[in-house]
């Protein structure tokens, strides 16, 4: 029998809009009590109002953190990663960051974490891309070194051992992990191997043909990782580099590195392409990097093409860097606090990280709290929430 629906593309044509995009209530909608209201709000908060880059518009402004699953195999995707983003996509991101991605195989933290360093790789990650703009979702990827916190065992394993170190057995690298200067990041780690200027300028082309690689996979962003202590943190944090050359010393000389890998990305990367840059907000240690030193190097990569900033502590960078879209990242679980922080004007958009772990449909249920009709997937559109039940429905 043929089906009454064409199935042709898996009922992709069927959503539009897409999920997550505001919609004004039809007549089920009202029926069936998913609405107080006969009207979105006008305006419409800002964490679902869309927001447009260069060539590229975002449907909203509430999109995935970059979050590692130690799922991958030798660098390449798994089942899982095909499962794990396509329901972000499906459910109303605007925006969802693919984990960070190792530019070379030293870069990776874990055996487990994915990697661009090949293009062999680049097929199952276009087929996440490809999958989460059938949903209207835009794709980035987060691009990594892990530096000095390399070689070190999956999320998985932690609590099974004294340290975090993977053995040559496991897969790990213990004679090739790399930082800015020879200092371990603590006892749990390996301690590294200065970068020589020469391995430094292969890093950095790593970035540049990873970069080109995401862009062949049809990634809308390409996000440069250089926060949470990794390999470009731990060259512009005074606490990590004590280098004497051109990459340490002053705040120029460590900023070198981010800057340099930046430049050269931008470059490569077709005009329209999103560039992000995540960066660390501060050390939160005595003589360690500060919010006035991110502040400096906002500026600089503001100068230098970045089109947003993704830090903890963006209403700083907000306020003193013009020009420079900053998205604010943290312990978002409810919609109203996270438009709060845009209505303030403290940033352009909203990274959630672990309350889409918790709840995939993060998107949705914000939306329903802040009184919003938006769109859901046609196959879970029995689920949306409702504004109050009748006795049978209860």
């Amino acid at each position: 029998m043929a089906p009454h629906v064409n199935v042709t593309d898996n009922f992709y044509q069927m959503h539009d809009p897409a999920p997550g995009t505001a919609v004004e209530p039809g007549h089920l909608d009202i029926e069936r009590h998913y609405v107080t209201s006969t009207t979105n709000p006008d305006p419409l908060p800002k964490l679902f109002q869309p927001l447009k880059i260069r060539n590229t518009t975002i449907k909203n402004r509430l999109w995935l953190s970059p979050m590692c699953m130690y799922s991958a195999e030798d660098g390449y995707t798994t089942g899982f990663h095909y499962m794990h983003y396509g329901q972000y996509a499906a459910r109303g991101v605007g925006l969802m960051m693919v984990e960070a991605t190792a530019v070379n195989p030293e870069s990776r933290i874990t055996p487990n974490c994915l990697g661009l360093w090949e293009d062999g790789q680049i097929a199952g990650l276009k087929s996440i891309v490809d999958h989460a703009h059938t949903y209207g979702a835009m794709a980035g990827i987060q691009l990594a070194s892990s530096g000095r916190k390399g070689s070190t065992i999956a999320l998985q394993l932690y609590g099974t051992r004294p340290t975090f170190k993977a053995e040559p057995e496991e897969g790990g690298w213990p004679d090739k992990v790399y930082s800015a200067s020879d200092i371990a990041h603590s006892s749990f780690y390996y301690k590294p191997r200065a970068l020589t200027i020469s391995q430094i300028h292969q890093v950095q082309q790593d970035f540049v043909d990873a970069a080109l690689r995401a862009d062949k996979a049809g990634f809308d962003v390409i996000e440069i990782h250089a926060a949470h202590g990794y390999l470009l943190h731990q060259f512009y944090s005074p606490l990590s580099n004590n280098r004497t050359d051109e990459y340490g010393g002053s705040f120029e000389n460590r900023v070198r590195m981010v800057i340099e890998v930046v430049q050269k990305v931008r470059k490569a990367l077709p005009a329209d392409k999103l560039l992000f840059v995540r960066v660390s907000g501060t050390d939160w240690v005595e003589g360690g990097w500060t919010s006035d030193d991110n502040v400096k190097l906002a500026k600089l990569l503001r100068n230098e093409g970045v089109d947003l900033l993704d830090v903890s502590s963006a209403e700083a960078v907000k306020k003193n860097v013009p020009g420079l879209l900053v998205s604010s990242v943290g312990l978002f679980s409810r919609g109203k606090p996270a438009n709060d922080v845009l209505e303030a004007g403290s940033a352009d958009a909203i990274f959630g990280g672990r309350e889409f772990l918790r709840n995939t449909s993060f998107a949705l249920s914000a939306a329903f709290e802040l009184g919003i009709n938006v769109k859901w997937p046609n196959q879970y559109s029995w689920g949306k929430f409702k504004k109050r039940y009748t006795p049978l429905e209860l």
